[in-house]
């Protein structure tokens, strides 16, 4: 509930949203938000780690009816993507835009570590398992987000695997294409020149050509 309301805040304020003005979006005291984690900066490492969490969009990927023509089924595909993946720009744009860094122990600054403890001790009388689900200590290794993106991969791949005979190339390579101009579409895409899901997906199957003998 707390990183839920968060979100939206941190996404708009980024470092300066205040614990005050994420008690009043939750509708708690902001008593319980330090019930729940040790300062703020714990917070804002729980709503990076949330909006970064993949499995949101593989339950919506999964999600998508494969009765539908492949077209339709990868334009929900590409809704889901750009919702996903502009949720993470947002929040991480805003964080870096307010001068946040995210290479300390988040939940720490140099200054207000205890004595004698390292940067990798835990809050005393929390365990791994008394953390907010979805949330995360900082970022994920390389081979997380490696494991995170396969998976993204296979659930696209299972969206087009039902139309594999009609393809040039197999679904896995559809799939993979699929991303990589979605990536690149929303990291270098021109303002004003971005692609609508549907035109995007059209792109994406038919190209940019005409076909013999047609207006369109």
């Amino acid at each position: 509930m707390i990183v839920a309301a968060a979100l939206p805040l941190v996404a708009e304020y980024g470092a300066a949203v205040t614990t005050a003005q994420i008690a009043r979006a939750a509708g708690i005291g902001e008593a319980t938000i330090f019930r729940a984690f040790k300062d703020k900066e714990e917070v804002l490492a729980a709503c990076t780690a949330e909006a970064m969490n993949p499995q949101h969009v593989q339950r919506e990927l999964a999600s998508i009816s494969l009765d539908q023509p492949l077209a339709d089924r990868l334009t929900e595909a590409a809704e889901a993507m750009r919702a996903h993946l502009t949720r993470m720009g947002a929040v991480a744009g805003a964080l870096h835009a307010s001068g946040h860094r995210r290479d300390r122990t988040p939940g720490r600054s140099p200054g207000d570590r205890t004595p004698g403890r390292s940067p990798g001790d835990r809050t005393p009388g929390r365990s791994p398992g008394d953390r907010t689900p979805g949330r995360s200590p900082g970022d994920r290794p390389a081979d997380s987000r490696e494991a995170a993106m396969r998976a993204t991969r296979d659930a696209l791949t299972e969206l087009v695997e039902p139309d594999r005979a009609a393809l040039r190339l197999p679904p896995e390579r559809v799939a993979s294409i699929f991303l990589g101009m979605l990536f690149t579409q929303l990291h270098f895409g021109a303002e004003g020149a971005e692609a609508d899901p549907a035109e995007f997906v059209d792109v994406l199957l038919h190209g940019t050509l005409r076909t013999p003998g047609s207006d369109t």
